[in-house]
């Protein structure tokens, strides 16, 4: 038997990717194990799913730190080596036209929250965080304090669309109001960006005359269920990779983007 990476997954609600994912380790379809649970939100579900495994959970209330920042901003603790400038420069979520206040707050809050992410987790080593229904944006201060290794990023997410279509909050809500005649899911790395780092997998399903948004997002749960495995599984064969490559467009402009390469079965 393959010897077993170690997976943190981050959760905000019911936790059923992360119950997919907890089944395929536990049946073996997964060279991996769960070493914690965390969460954003005191009241998400998912963490018992986690507590009976007898996985360690732990909650980052990012709602609390929101409304202290509001009420008090100077009374947020924030870590010592925030710099604000490098992540409003890094950062994918907001124009350089947008209210500075606004970003601000948000890089402020996110960073007080993440730092309080990064020392729960600082217990548990992993190899791999997968974002299991996590409702919140990584800033790069998390993610540049986990992606240690160039073109090994170890940050993955399941979206509910077939990226770069319809990326955000709503992916399967987006898919239903534009009518669209296929649905699906996809599994990507994070980057700084919102639902735009390299693509690993992706499923798709037909959608058919008369299907309800409700039908809509059961089918592509299902999907979900099928492909976040089978992606943490590419990871845990060392099959996964990412590389910049640059293409030129017919009308003669470069384009760069940063792919994700699954290197062949060993």
């Amino acid at each position: 038997m393959a010897a077993k990476i170690k997976i943190g997954a981050l959760i905000s609600g019911g936790g059923t990717n992360l119950q997919a994912i907890i089944d395929s380790c536990e049946a073996d379809k997964i060279d991996g194990e769960m070493v914690f649970v965390g969460s954003d939100n005191p009241d998400a579900k998912g963490l018992q799913r986690g507590e009976k495994h007898g996985i360690p959970t732990f909650v980052v209330d990012y709602g609390r730190i929101i409304r202290q920042y509001r009420e008090t901003p100077d009374s947020i603790s924030l870590p010592a080596d925030f710099d604000l400038e490098y992540l409003v420069e890094k950062q994918g979520f907001f124009s350089p036209e947008a209210d500075p206040e606004k970003v601000n707050a948000f890089l402020h809050t996110r960073a007080a929250a993440e730092a309080a992410l990064l020392e729960a987790m600082q217990p548990y080593p992993f190899d791999l965080l997968v974002l299991a229904g996590f409702m919140r944006n990584l800033t790069p201060y998390l993610i540049d304090r986990i992606n240690t290794v160039p073109g090994k990023p170890i940050i993955m997410n399941i979206h509910p669309a077939l990226l770069p279509s319809f990326p955000g909050v709503d992916g399967y809500g987006d898919t239903y109001r534009y009518g669209c005649k296929i649905g699906g899911c996809t599994v990507h790395f994070i980057d700084y960006g919102e639902d735009s780092g390299p693509i690993i997998g992706q499923r798709a399903f037909e959608i058919k005359p008369g299907d309800s948004l409700d039908t809509i997002k059961a089918n592509g749960l299902k999907q979900e269920w099928i492909l976040y495995p089978d992606c943490i599984q590419l990871f845990a064969e060392g099959r996964l990779s990412t590389e910049q490559q640059t293409f030129t467009t017919d009308s003669g402009h470069e384009v760069k983007r940063t792919l994700t390469i699954i290197a062949p079965p060993a």
